[in-house]
């Protein structure tokens, strides 16, 4: 039986009125004197369990909500079928529950707990660890860019209108026994607790929100996760009419993890949906 919440560890970033950055390649020389690292403030908080309540999560609302999903597709080391096949059961699946018109897959990450997460080296820009890190995938900001970057000529158009971006966040092939999601309720976060954030590539910049640590902040997570559920989260919204619109989350170490668990793997899809 699992617990109504556990205590944990989550990786804040503190305030301190610096540019934060986060590295993709081993920095050296100069790079080094740009170093203001996110996810240094380790803070002890409390994360609950949110099956009792799963049915009434909206991603309109909290950021977040949980959704059944088929796992008829296992094909997860095929990038030609995760491509094709799987994207399209995503844009199918977000059409389904957000009402978009119109959804566009970007990219997506395939994460496994890695020996050595620290070594960039050994990660590619599909396989990569865990993020135990507070996070919210785009800002003000990088969310428009990304859609310029990608959409081309059609982007001043598509900006015209509402735009959102949701990742969809599954298990590959087991129940989830190690490292679950934990997500921030939207509504338990003010506008300021978000920090900008860069993200600093060999050949390009983008932007990402952290977050300070608040003791309001009301943390959620699905333990035992499987095949057949799907998280979706909401990483940009243009819309402020008081909908969520960047939802912060992070995997952690639950501390009711199975002493030999099933090594976690999952896949997060980007997309975004244009109305």
């Amino acid at each position: 039986m699992t617990p109504d919440s556990v205590i944990t560890t989550l990786n804040y970033t503190v305030d301190n009125n610096i540019p934060h950055n986060h590295f993709f390649y081993e920095p050296s020389g100069d790079d080094k004197h740009i170093s203001n690292p996110a996810g240094t403030d380790s803070q002890q908080v409390e994360v609950f369990n949110g099956w009792g309540d799963v049915k009434n999560f909206h991603v309109d609302k909290e950021g977040f909500e949980l959704r059944p999903f088929s796992d008829s597709f296992v094909e997860f080391d095929n990038d030609t079928l995760v491509t094709t096949v799987f994207y399209q059961q995503v844009i199918d699946f977000i059409k389904s529950c957000t009402g978009a018109k119109r959804v566009e897959v970007f990219d997506h990450t395939i994460r496994r707990r890695m020996r050595d997460p620290g070594n960039l080296a050994v990660q590619t820009t599909t396989q990569r660890p865990a993020v135990q890190m507070v996070h919210c995938d785009y800002t003000a900001d990088s969310g428009p860019q990304r859609v310029r970057d990608l959409m081309h000529g059609e982007a001043d158009a598509l900006l015209g209108r509402r735009v959102a971006f949701f990742n969809l966040w599954k298990p590959l092939y087991e129940t989830v026994e190690e490292l679950p999601l934990a997500m921030c309720d939207v509504q338990s976060c003010k506008p300021d607790d978000l920090l900008r954030t860069h993200l600093l590539y060999e050949d390009r910049q983008g932007e990402v929100y952290t977050m300070r640590h608040q003791p309001n902040h009301r943390w959620i997570y699905f333990p035992n996760m499987t095949t057949t559920q799907a998280l979706i989260l909401k990483t940009y919204d243009s819309e402020t009419d008081g909908r969520a619109r960047f939802m912060a989350h992070s995997a952690f170490e639950d501390p009711n993890t199975p002493s030999n668990p099933k090594p976690r793997e999952s896949i997060e899809v980007r997309t975004m949906a244009f109305f």
